[in-house]
């Protein structure tokens, strides 16, 4: 029997100890906050539950225009108040019951947990620091899943209670009169949408021309129309300096000089692995120029019998990405068989309001010549469902390949293009081509009929890159 030790029981980490257990591996998690990690406590589960709220609230907000009235009040949503503590009492009750379904399974699966955090000791010895003391475990198999933390500015430091990390959110009790936000990647973003619906006056500091610049570039731009148009104020191409606490306020400057005051300040500026101080070096364990883990497309580090999954490895921060890379190399460290991690089949999604949601090739790699395809966009506010439940703005983009028309790639901007993306996601995987998915048949109304309707547009052999 294999002895596999796990240090982080994050997606990556649980998700490959199942495995290692049912191919029959002796497994041990190491983990310091509980099973889940950081992603179901303080980061993905908390986030995605605080947004569902949000996402009443905005539907709240559009039903005066779907004819609901209440008696007495002239908008639906204002006859609501946000009560932030049980909100986030719910918020951390949720993720700690998940982090409990989590325990019960890895334990029915004979796999071994401590409380604690691990170090290497060469390549075959774990040592566990745990409230107890110290043991050392001796491993055939070693995974490092030890993810990542919020990143901190020097002259902006988090004190938890005014200027805060996304981590420590759920401690407020009242809702912001005034949260800055800075960063406006998908962290940031998706906070400031969210706190944006619940009601507070948000104000999102961004350093690029629009928000999300990592992401497709018509959806980046339909989201932040919509933020403009709710109310919030995006400060574009405008980089916190530091920030400060005076009294009962925050005050944020900026490079140029200018200032920003609020109640709150959420700091959104990226993460740094958590891979300093646990004995990667001396163990032969590669780290890139940022810190990260260097690791092949099985999960290999540089050291043999030693593999990393997960936010560690920057590779791609999703959980569904790190649970995949904790699964590949326990099926390959114990021999079953595994095929290469594959980020072009990766589905992923900002959880703003409206959602983004991607697949595949990315139209700036069609646009840079990078990949050659085609591509069509067509907008939702032709789609009758959409109409019905008054949806004005998002739109699908499908790319494909100019001989074959496999679907390459896909872009879902709408309220829940987490879910619509799966068509996309499928026809990515399979190779389906266009026609393939202009076939399927779709529910009428429905905003899958977009997809569909799509792929239709680029049935034509003779088709150029299209935008409609």
């Amino acid at each position: 029997m294999m002895d596999v030790v796990i240090i982080g029981g994050g997606p990556g980490g649980y998700e490959a100890a199942l495995v290692a257990s049912q191919l029959g591996g002796r497994v041990t998690v190491i983990e310091r906050r509980g099973p889940g990690g950081s992603a179901v406590l303080t980061d993905v589960v908390p986030s995605k539950t605080l947004i569902a709220t949000a996402e009443v609230m905005t539907t709240l907000r559009g039903a005066h225009e779907l004819g609901l009235r209440l008696n007495g009040a002239e908008d639906l949503a204002g006859a609501f108040r946000v009560d932030l503590a049980a909100v986030n009492e719910r918020v951390l009750r949720l993720a700690a019951a998940q982090s409990g379904d989590i325990r019960t399974r890895l334990e029915a699966e004979g796999v071994r947990l401590i409380e604690g955090s691990g170090r290497l000791d060469g390549t075959e010895w774990v040592v566990a620091s745990t409230a107890d003391g110290e043991e050392r475990l001796r491993a055939d198999i070693i995974l490092l899943a030890t993810g990542t933390t919020p990143r901190e500015l020097p002259a902006a430091r988090p004190d938890g209670e005014r200027i805060l990390t996304w981590t420590q959110l759920y401690g407020l009790s009242e809702l912001p009169k005034r949260l800055i936000v800075v960063g406006s990647g998908v962290t940031g973003a998706e906070f400031a949408s969210a706190y944006n619906a619940l009601g507070a006056d948000v104000v999102l500091v961004s350093s690029r021309d629009q928000v999300l610049p990592g992401e497709d570039a018509d959806a980046g731009r339909v989201v932040q129309q919509v933020f403009e148009r709710s109310g919030m104020t995006i400060l574009s191409r405008s980089r916190a300096h530091a920030a400060r606490v005076v009294g009962d306020e925050v005050v944020v400057e900026l490079a140029d000089g200018r200032t920003v005051t609020g109640s709150h300040c959420l700091m959104a500026v990226g993460s740094t692995p958590n891979t300093a101080g646990i004995g990667l070096e001396s163990a032969g364990v590669e780290l890139d120029e940022r810190g990260y883990i260097r690791v092949d497309k099985v999960s290999r580090t540089s050291a043999r019998g030693v593999y990393a999954a997960g936010d560690c490895t920057g590779v791609f921060p999703l959980a569904s990405v790190a649970a995949m890379q904790g699964r590949i190399a326990m099926w390959h460290a114990l021999g079953d068989a595994v095929g290469p991690l594959d980020l072009r089949t990766v589905a992923a999604n900002v959880f703003t309001a409206p959602e983004i949601a991607t697949v595949g090739v990315s139209q700036a790699e069609l646009d840079s010549g990078a990949v050659t395809g085609h591509a069509v966009m067509l907008p939702l506010h032709t789609n009758p469902r959409a109409k019905m439940r008054g949806i004005a703005d998002g739109f699908v983009k499908i790319f494909c390949l100019p001989t074959t028309r496999i679907v390459i790639g896909g872009v879902v901007v709408a309220p829940i293009a987490s879910e619509l993306i799966e068509a996309l996601s499928l026809a990515v995987r399979e190779k389906l081509t266009v026609d393939q998915v202009a076939e399927s048949f779709t529910v009428y109304p429905s905003l899958t009929g977009s997809i569909a309707e799509a792929a239709r547009r680029l049935h034509s052999g003779s088709l150029e890159s299209v935008t409609y």
